[in-house]
């Protein structure tokens, strides 16, 4: 009120402009934009240019990176897009249907490196045949459909069939359950980066693996770029930079072919890093994957999310309640997720199914008014336990299928009960425990380990056997 007339108009267009650039930003699901990301319309350059708004103007111009002439409003990927209006609805179709409330998804996608290492562990011979009918069981158990929307498969299951002759993708199809494929490759050390800063292999030809993938009946593809906190309590720029840029690329290459994108940032559990850290740390990964996203031009209707839960590194020496790590997670997806992208599925990371199902619930019960689905995309929580079914037979017998659909059963309950926030878990169950600087943990996990996994002969997984 003090000031005279024009001053006061000069400072109140100053800051209209301030919060015009906020919102954009806010709005978009992003920080920072870039140039590319935001369009002036030339009407607004014309207002910025009168005499009235002179000062605004000039404090403006002075900042190059916020704002020039050939900057756009509108986020690449909107408006007019390069994917046809029949395409756009394909994708968003199938991102809605992965997200149907109370199912998740089962991670089936392991190679046959993976699963061969995980069945000597247990005395099954490693056999195309054998991981065909661990794959089967898999997607016929009772009650399957009731509790899953999709099923992620290695590129050799996508091929198989199961014992009547009917390919895996049609059998799931058929089942209500969408299949998928992870078409990634194998990671490869960053030159000259951090330790265990790492990117995924597979772009250059992807887009023909794409093509073929869809039309032997995959709907969706997923794509892990595994993220490690450092020492200092953080991930490199560049090394979230490469890693976003690559999830961005892959989901606007397998969008073209028709193929569902989920994007995977797996932020892993390796260190003591304490919660605050890690969801300013998520919070950090997410925005910059969902700029990448919106820049390379990704229809973010016809995308999922699949990443870690905000956990404390699990050497932390902190204790937090599974109630905290449910906030905290719901905390950082407001900050940040697109309410575009209609559903979250999380990994279990190397968590039981006991901690994992806990703090899925948990994380539903903190979702509050949030727009997403938020569920389960699980493999060792729920496989695990099956093939420690194998152990107590000798070495080389065949696989207990029948004993281990059962217990598939009864674990995807579970999970469908978590996936709706009903899940009723004891006091304790899922919470992090604090560890001692004394106390040796095994570091070595990236999202592939058995992680304070409980045994079959007592305890939570007694339950399920019924025992």
């Amino acid at each position: 009120p003090r000031l005279p007339p024009r001053p006061r108009r000069e400072v109140s267009e100053m800051l209209r402009g301030a919060v015009l650039l906020l919102g954009i930003s806010t709005a978009s699901g992003f920080l920072n934009p870039s140039p590319a990301a935001l369009r002036l319309p030339s009407t607004g350059r014309a207002a910025l240019a009168t005499p009235s708004s002179r000062t605004a103007s000039r404090s403006l111009s002075s900042t190059p990176s916020l704002l020039t002439s050939n900057m756009v409003m509108t986020p690449v990927g909107y408006g007019k897009h390069h994917l046809s209006k029949e395409r756009r609805a394909e994708l968003e179709a199938t991102a809605k249907a992965i997200a149907t409330f109370g199912k998740g998804i089962t991670a089936c996608d392991e190679g046959p490196g993976t699963i061969g290492d995980r069945f000597e562990k247990v005395g099954i011979e490693n056999t195309e045949e054998n991981r065909r009918l661990y794959r089967q069981m898999l997607f016929t158990a009772k009650d399957a459909e009731k509790y899953l929307s999709a099923a992620i498969l290695d590129p050799e299951t996508v091929y198989q069939k199961d014992d009547n002759g009917v390919p895996f993708p049609e059998l799931l199809t058929a089942k209500g359950i969408v299949p998928g494929v992870k078409p990634h490759l194998k990671v490869y050390q960053i030159p000259g980066g951090r330790p265990q800063e790492t990117v995924m292999q597979g772009l250059d030809s992807l887009a023909v693996r794409a093509a073929e993938y869809y039309a032997a009946g995959c709907r969706f593809a997923k794509w892990r770029s595994p993220l490690t906190i450092g020492a200092d309590g953080d991930i490199s720029d560049l090394c979230i930079k490469a890693n976003m840029e690559d999830l961005a690329r892959y989901a606007l290459i397998c969008q073209s072919e028709g193929l569902m994108p989920i994007v995977e940032p797996d932020i892993v559990l390796i260190g003591d890093y304490d919660l605050e850290t890690a969801v300013e740390v998520n919070t950090k990964v997410q925005a910059a994957l969902y700029k990448a996203m919106i820049d390379h031009g990704v229809w973010m209707e016809g995308s999922t999310l699949k990443p870690n839960m905000v956990n404390p590194g699990k050497a932390c020496p902190k204790a937090y309640s599974c109630e905290e790590i449910g906030e905290a997670t719901v905390a950082t997806l407001r900050r940040v997720m697109p309410a575009a992208m209609p559903g979250v599925n999380f990994l279990s990371g190397g968590q039981s199914l006991e901690n994992a199902a806990a703090r899925l619930s948990s994380i539903n019960k903190a979702k509050g008014n949030s727009p997403w689905n938020l569920s389960f995309s699980w493999s060792q929580a729920l496989q695990l336990p099956l093939l420690d079914l194998c152990k107590k037979n000798p070495p080389g017998s065949p696989l207990p299928l029948e004993e281990m659909s059962e217990l598939l059963t009864k674990e995807l309950a579970i999970a469908g009960a978590a996936a709706r926030g009903e899940y009723e878990y004891s006091a304790g169950q899922g919470d992090h425990k604090a560890v001692s600087p004394v106390t040796p943990v095994d570091m070595t996990d990236k999202g592939t380990g058995t992680l304070d996994r409980e045994s079959p002969k007592g305890g939570f997984l007694a339950g399920l056997f019924g025992k």
